[in-house]
């Protein structure tokens, strides 16, 4: 292992374990699980989790020790580090150190607390680098054909800030800001041709280095930040930007609202979710990778990560959570789900553009495990008409 890999990882585990005289109580189970995906950008997996689940005097999950070995057929060995710590009221802390045989480096701390000082404020901080060689890229509006689809590798530092002030139990204001740094992008790790090639003005692809001011405006009724069952959540925000990078307009702006609303069942056996999702950017010379995208894990999933790219967007999902089973799971009590959906949604240079023959559907089907109040673990497979997509995460996808 290379020596600052290394560093990382004693310094991330120094800060998760806990010191307290309840560690010594602390019940441990490891669950090893294959891992062997397909992702429609990153390639194939094969390889291994094993995580340690510890739980507390009181049978509530403490911490999540997930170290992972993979084989990724585009960027070789990849050894990973998960690391979660929890607390209740909501309170995470989170490490993830990763670094793969070709190109690709990811390394991330971040902690949330939204009860901070008796429920009365909401705190999150968090700093990330890393270095990904597939990313795609198919040009700026609605109609980009599959054929212009180019790779590079995306460089970059984040940083932010945020902190809020509850007016009510269920409203708050909040305050944030946020540092992205992103290197001149580089060539990727796939044969597919070069971004900055076949795209050599669109603006972004010399890098750019960005600090934004946001105001955010949300009304949450739902009973779980994590992993609810009713309730309903509404975010609005504007935010200003500025790019350092020489030669570029240094000021956009970005606003957005997004509605989710959950309608559950009697039993909560069965969980309909409705999201849907507003966003606008106003400002020229806005970097590519700053402006709104469609496709990913959390909206029009039958497409890859980013796959139609434009100043405004609109999205709309429907989701149907279905219980399957509770069992107890390496020393915890787990939850399985079921999840048809699906997802719609377009982008736009402008309002007067929008036309419903841009709109793309993808309907899909998802799997989750569950241990709450803290954990969500999800597959996702959307299909579209360039095929199909499959996602997993480590929460809802809204």
């Amino acid at each position: 292992m290379h020596r600052l890999p290394a560093i990382l990882v004693l310094i991330l585990l120094g800060s998760f374990w806990p010191l307290s005289p309840d560690s010594a109580q602390a019940d441990v189970q490891y669950f090893p699980i294959p891992a062997i995906s397909s992702s429609k950008n990153d390639g194939n997996d094969f390889g291994l989790i094993v995580p340690a689940l510890i739980t507390g005097p009181d049978g509530e999950l403490k911490h999540l020790v997930a170290p992972m070995v993979i084989y990724n057929t585009i960027v070789g060995t990849r050894g990973t580090l998960n690391l979660f710590h929890y607390e209740p009221g909501g309170k995470e802390l989170r490490g993830i150190a990763s670094w793969s045989e070709k190109i690709e480096r990811k390394f991330l701390l971040s902690y949330v607390d939204p009860g901070f000082s008796n429920g009365r404020y909401s705190i999150g901080v968090s700093a990330s680098h890393f270095k990904n060689a597939t990313v795609r890229f198919f040009g700026i509006g609605p109609e980009t054909p599959l054929g212009y689809e180019t790779n590079y590798t995306a460089s970059e530092t984040r940083a932010n800030w945020k902190f809020g002030i509850y007016a009510n139990e269920v409203t708050q204001i909040a305050v944030s800001q946020r540092f992205r740094h992103m290197d001149a992008i580089e060539r990727g790790a796939t044969e597919l041709p070069f971004t900055k090639s076949v795209f050599p003005t669109v603006p972004g692809v010399e890098g750019a280095t960005i600090l934004g001011e946001r105001i955010s405006f949300h009304y949450d009724t739902r009973n779980s930040l994590v992993t609810p069952t009713d309730g309903m959540a509404v975010t609005a925000y504007a935010e200003m930007n500025h790019n350092f990078k020489p030669g570029a307009q240094p000021l956009y702006s970005r606003y957005g609202i997004e509605i989710k609303k959950m309608f559950a069942s009697e039993s909560k056996r069965a969980i309909l979710v409705v999201r849907a999702d507003l966003q606008a950017t106003i400002g020229t010379d806005v970097p590519f990778y700053e402006q709104s995208s469609l496709g990913g894990q959390n909206n029009l999933r039958g497409y890859g990560v980013d796959r139609f790219i434009d100043k405004q967007l609109v999205a709309f999902s429907v989701e149907e959570r279905i219980h399957l089973l509770r069992t107890r799971l390496a020393g915890v009590m787990a939850d399985f789900e079921i999840a048809p959906f699906v997802d719609t949604g377009q982008v736009f240079s402008s309002f007067k553009d929008v036309s419903f023959k841009d709109y793309r559907v993808t309907p899909g089907i998802g799997f989750r495990g569950i241990i709450r109040p803290n954990v969500v673990g999800r597959i996702d497979y959307g299909f579209s008409r360039e095929g199909g997509a499959i996602f997993a995460g480590l929460d809802f996808p809204y």
